[in-house]
């Protein structure tokens, strides 16, 4: 069983005021692609490097399956790391490149070709194998590191920002075949990245951190719906949540002379200044004398089956950037005056103070009624 468990795991860099990673506890399920994301510093790359070894361990422990691996050298952790520069040997073909780590562990010359063979079948790189790395793509190349890592046969892959040196329609693409890949082989996988919609879409579980603490683990489902706290909120979702400052007056959320309606459960935990958030999708376009929020559009990105429209509101409280998604058939353009409202239940409220989550219900995103 090649369940991985953090338990209080710390690691302290010297001469730094704060641990880089503060005491981390995470369970990860055997067969489990659990993604660690956040912003650049926040301890994930140090945390997937502390489980491949290649980081002490100042405190606590980690464990595969009953295996405690806290102090074990990396080539006795039986794991595989996938880096973001590929790390491949120029001077070695594709099979070379793949059949490395076999032919220096003396797996025999015929049982290395099998597996290089068979990994490079799953790859689509069985075209490939007698090139260099300098007559292949940069998806090309990704996948040569993937399969350096799948002949091994090991209990873990350990992924480091692996898309991050690929353009925009090749890292849709990978990202695909890796998260099809993982399936078809059940390794259990630990996949870094500052991205949070390759999270979204590649993890089974998605644990966001920040300045070396865990903050939220979770489905990315869940943590699009109920995010427990400010920093979760604004960091998942592409476009963000607009993050609305507001007071709390007669169970209502008060924006300047505008009033945003929350649901029963939160108003009995609502007091004094909150963050009201929204989603871009939860907005709903309303006529002038409806009493919604007021956007002036300043730009409008039109996607093909939807538009998102960026605008502001000279209303205190609300963001310098208010984002709205809407149809795209709904002819809005730059210097157009929206108004706009939502459904209590698509409101999430929270602490201004302490960013905590004061909605205790679950959170139904609806599309924006036309």
């Amino acid at each position: 069983m090649a369940t991985i468990t953090f338990e209080k795991a710390q690691r302290w860099y010297a001469g730094t005021d704060a641990p880089a990673v503060a005491g981390i506890d995470l369970e990860i399920g055997d067969g489990e692609f659990m993604v660690l994301v956040g912003p650049s510093g926040c301890g994930k790359s140090t945390t997937l490097r502390m489980l491949a070894g290649l980081e002490e361990v100042d405190e606590g422990t980690i464990r595969i399956g009953d295996r405690d691996i806290t102090h074990l050298p990396p080539k006795d952790r039986d794991i595989a790391m996938v880096f973001q520069n590929y790390a491949l040997y120029p001077h070695m073909t594709v099979a070379e490149n793949m059949g490395f780590a076999l032919k220096m562990a003396k797996v025999s010359a015929n049982q290395r070709r099998q597996r290089v063979e068979d990994a490079a079948k799953l790859l689509g790189l069985t075209d490939y194998l007698e090139r260099k790395p300098k007559a292949l793509s940069g998806g090309q190349r990704q996948r040569v590191a993937m399969g350096r890592a799948i002949v091994r046969s090991p209990q873990v892959f350990c992924m480091d920002e692996p898309l991050s040196n690929l353009d925009a329609k090749m890292r849709v693409q990978t990202r695909t075949d890796i998260a099809k890949l993982q399936s078809d082989l059940g390794v259990t996988t630990v996949y870094v990245t500052h991205d949070q919609v390759e999270a979204m879409t590649m993890g089974d579980r998605v644990a966001v951190m920040k300045l070396g603490v865990l903050q939220q683990v979770d489905t990315p489902l869940k943590l699009y719906d109920n995010p427990v706290n400010l920093f979760v909120a604004g960091f998942i979702g592409s476009p963000q949540m607009n993050l609305i400052e507001a007071r709390a007056v007669d169970g209502q959320a008060q924006i300047g002379k505008y009033v945003v309606p929350v649901d029963p459960a939160s108003q009995r935990r609502m007091e004094g200044e909150v963050t009201i958030g929204v989603r871009p999708e939860a907005w709903q376009l309303v006529s002038a004398d409806a009493g919604g929020l007021p956007i002036d559009v300043t730009v409008v990105e039109e996607l093909g089956a939807d538009s998102y429209v960026y605008g502001s509101s000279d209303v205190a409280g609300t963001p310098s950037t208010v984002v709205v998604r809407v149809g795209a058939r709904d002819k809005i353009r730059k210097g157009d005056v929206l108004h706009v409202t939502t459904d209590p239940q698509n409101v999430h409220v929270f602490d201004t103070h302490t960013g905590e989550r004061l909605s205790d219900h679950p959170v139904e995103m609806r599309l924006p009624t036309r």
